[in-house]
């Protein structure tokens, strides 16, 4: 199977198996349900992952990766630096959750599940997304744009689950509200609530 070939089919699975597990749960989901839904024989699945907690670990790397490849051309790539990269990322954030919400509400609920095999990858891939907004902030505490006693870990936390909670939130409970008008709405607490 070409790379190109089978890197398609690899994400037909993980669209399949996040759809699935978001609605179910991943012990209720079977792998004959995910080659179902994903059009492909389960001998595919199996010859792509070892395992459905294989496959599902794999999802969780690939979502993390890409959110965290958005967040960094949306901010630092980009030569942003400051509030600009974080509005700018957190932008990204919600375009990101907006297109894959299946992704973004299972990597809440499996962030608060500790007795997964994959709760290593999942805290590892975490970190190495909030590192894009610490990144970030430790660069404003050193040009001086905001204080020096900034606890650079916690805030880049805490703008990383806002983002996160604010848009499960638009999509759960307020659909009818504009990509631009949550935005605006984030932006404005964040030059709000930044210190500097």
């Amino acid at each position: 199977m070409s790379t190109s070939r089978r890197d398609a089919t690899r994400q037909k699975l993980y669209e399949a198996a996040v759809t699935l597990i978001a609605e179910q749960g991943f012990s209720a989901t079977t792998v004959d349900e995910i080659a179902e839904r994903a059009g492909v024989a389960k001998g595919t699945v199996y010859y792509n992952f070892s395992s459905k907690s294989v496959l599902f670990e794999e999802l969780l790397r690939h979502g993390v990766g890409l959110l965290t490849a958005a967040l960094r051309a949306a901010g630092p790539d980009a030569g942003l630096g400051g509030l600009a990269a974080l509005d700018a990322m957190a932008r990204a954030g919600l375009e990101f959750i907006r297109a894959y919400p299946s992704f973004a509400q299972l990597f809440l609920a499996e962030t608060w599940r500790t007795n997964r095999a994959w709760h290593d990858t999942l805290r590892l891939m975490r970190e190495e997304t909030v590192s894009v907004v610490a990144a970030v902030l430790a660069e404003a505490v050193a040009d001086g744009d905001l204080p020096d006693d900034l606890d650079v870990q916690l805030t880049a936390s805490a703008v990383f689950g806002m983002v996160l909670v604010v848009a499960l939130d638009w999509l759960a409970f307020q659909p009818e509200r504009s990509l631009d008008d949550v935005h605006g709405g984030l932006s404005r607490l964040l030059r709000a609530r930044m210190p500097g």
